[in-house]
């Protein structure tokens, strides 16, 4: 197991930023970081790249000690946090040539141009970092971060400031370098939950509240789908909620339409239409849906 967290605990004055989380993450996996701000997402991360001290409990990187044998683990770890932080005054090149100096790199301008090449930063390579946009400034701290070559990849909300065709090169890459290495990372954008990871880890409040892979996270609730319901005028959520086979009704910003929450994996469809008929309902749409990471992610973590 290339990362292990053991009832990892971090406490500031009278807070626990983090209040005994444990996990695993195996190579080859891309791990979702998920939880509200303040959650303590990136408190964990601090603590696996050697950062901050936990007060309690323990965090390897195969097998090395984030505490105790912390220079192996930097060696093992690529990281970029959020708020990235660059020489604005160095070109693109330098700061890396920089960096790799720093981490005593053999055939460091070979590796630089492979990651130019494999971050899209060719046509700005040129140019001051103080001059790139941020999304051109967040590729290169990723640049940065996999310098080394890093077994683990620690990336902290790392499509922030992209447009979306950036948005899609960078998650190609994530997807790919998931293949052979260790990623961690934070987001809070749903789809690319959905879209990258293989595993969601939830944390709230300082508490690991879900571990689980996409399909089974969306099956911790009380059903593992919803059907999305439109009729001709409003309906009270109420008498919608006492349909067979129905958990819960929510309408939508957009009445009449409502989302209902299914119970027991039930087949709801049969009671909804009869519901319409007996209530003299017009039923303008009526589709199942599997339930989205977003609403799972609200559900475990709402106050």
């Amino acid at each position: 197991m290339s990362v292990i967290v053991n009832n990892l605990t971090k406490i500031y004055g009278d807070q626990r930023a983090l209040d005994g989380i444990s996990f695993e993450a195996p190579a080859g996996q891309i791990l979702g970081f998920l939880g509200p701000n303040g959650a303590g997402k990136t408190t964990t991360m601090k603590i696996l790249t050697c950062y901050l001290s936990q007060s309690s409990g323990s965090a390897s990187v195969f097998g090395h000690d984030v505490e105790t044998d912390s220079l192996e683990v930097r060696k093992l770890v690529g990281y970029l946090p959020e708020h990235n932080p660059l020489y604005k005054d160095m070109y693109v090149r330098e700061y890396l040539a920089f960096a790799a100096r720093a981490n005593k790199l053999p055939k460091a301008k070979a590796r630089i141009e492979e990651l130019i090449e494999m971050t899209g930063l060719g046509r700005e390579s040129h140019k001051l970092i103080g001059a790139l946009s941020k999304g051109y400034r967040q590729r290169v701290g990723l640049a940065q971060a996999m310098l080394h070559d890093p077994k683990v990849l620690i990336l902290d909300e790392p499509t922030s400031g992209l447009d979306p065709n950036q948005l899609a090169e960078i998650r190609t890459l994530i997807k790919t370098l998931g293949k052979e290495k260790t990623v961690i990372f934070s987001t809070h954008i749903m789809q690319e939950v959905q879209a990258l990871c293989d595993r969601v880890i939830i944390i709230d409040r300082g508490r690991l509240v879900a571990d689980d892979p996409i399909e089974r996270l969306k099956q911790r609730l009380s059903g593992d789908s919803s059907l999305l319901v439109t009729f001709d005028r409003a309906v009270d959520t109420a008498k919608l909620s006492q349909i067979k086979g129905v958990a819960r009704a929510v309408a939508n910003p957009v009445a009449p339409d409502y989302r209902l929450y299914l119970s027991n994996k039930a087949d709801a469809r049969a009671e909804v239409f009869r519901f319409a008929v007996d209530n003299q309902l017009v039923l303008l749409g009526l589709q199942q849906e599997d339930l989205s990471v977003e609403e799972v992610f609200r559900a475990l973590t709402k106050q």
